[in-house]
């Protein structure tokens, strides 16, 4: 006689495995990114993220309109500038490509949520999230030009803005400014948990942000912790964030989960370049089924806790969908 209780009835058809499925992908789980650059009519394939490209405003307002029509909500906004200097000035100057993009996809789009990313390491002579003084990373000098990038987006149409810098305290400084100059509405989605990750390898191609002297091991988090997540995602929510962030995603699930089982706020991922780059290559390669693996490692993302997934497959996954 056969065992009494068979899991497998529960898997014999493709219905009935619809039926009982406890996780479930959807369009608007997505964030799509957008590297934008100076100039008009630009759309440069990005070397080492196949299928991403380097966007002028007005093609970014495009593939905006492209990624609106597949059902995704949001775009996050990236941004190379025209210029770089000590401080990272041009990211706050409001003809600077991200500003330009911001207002080009709401004036088009105004339906579709515009995220915009907060750092200094694109602006940046020397490639790092904030300023130096005497040879180190002043982080409470840096807080006050974080500010300024924010509130720069948020004057172009930002719904939403994204520190990523890892500055101590960046969240409140944040949205003491956004508040004070009648944009208390702008929600802040924090790189709360930000890890210093070899993952952002290709990203840092993307986005011309490669440090010229050191790293960043020391702000962002040692990726052998994850009791310090909990306190980084604790006080990015005390000092006023609204939706919190676990970056990157796959090497990450049980930090993804312990946020979500912890906190009671949105909890985002981003599925980031390296993650994606591997995907590409290994199937560029025919080794492995591009869409499966995909939709399983977005599943595994959703599935691990996280209610919004920031991805460079996103158009490509809704449409498997």
């Amino acid at each position: 006689m056969g065992p009494y209780i068979r899991p497998q009835r529960l898997r014999v058809s493709a219905g009935v495995r619809a039926m009982v499925r406890e996780t479930r992908l959807h369009p608007a789980d997505f964030v799509y990114p957008l590297f934008v650059v100076p100039g008009k009519g630009v759309k440069e394939e990005i070397a080492s993220l196949p299928g991403q490209y380097h966007v002028s405003c007005d093609m970014a307002a495009a593939t905006a309109r492209e990624v609106s029509e597949l059902g995704i909500p949001a775009v996050m906004v990236f941004g190379l500038p025209e210029y770089k200097d000590e401080c990272g000035s041009s990211a706050w100057d409001a003809a600077s490509p991200v500003q330009l993009a911001i207002s080009r996809i709401k004036t088009e789009l105004p339906e579709m949520v515009v995220i915009s990313d907060v750092c200094l390491c694109q602006y940046t002579e020397h490639g790092h999230c904030g300023v130096f003084k005497d040879n180190r990373l002043d982080n409470d000098a840096s807080l006050s030009l974080l500010a300024k990038v924010a509130l720069s987006h948020a004057k172009a149409g930002a719904d939403m803005v994204a520190p990523s810098d890892m500055m101590d305290g960046r969240v409140k400084v944040i949205r003491q400014v956004l508040d004070g100059e009648g944009y208390s509405r702008i929600g802040i989605m924090s790189y709360a948990a930000k890890y210093a990750s070899a993952y952002y390898g290709p990203f840092r191609e993307a986005a011309d942000s490669t440090p010229q002297f050191g790293d960043r091991s020391s702000y962002q988090m040692d990726p052998a912790n994850s009791r310090e997540a909990l306190r980084e995602v604790a006080l990015d929510i005390e000092e006023g964030a609204d939706i919190v962030m676990v970056k990157p995603a796959m090497a990450y699930m049980d930090i993804i989960r312990q946020v979500k089982d912890t906190f009671d706020l949105p909890v985002a991922a981003y599925n980031v370049s390296g993650e994606y780059a591997m995907v590409k290559a290994a199937a560029g390669k025919g080794w492995i089924n591009e869409q499966r693996i995909v939709l399983e490692t977005l599943t595994g993302i959703k599935r691990a806790g996280a209610d919004i997934i920031i991805t460079y497959h996103a158009m490509d996954a809704v449409r498997w969908l």
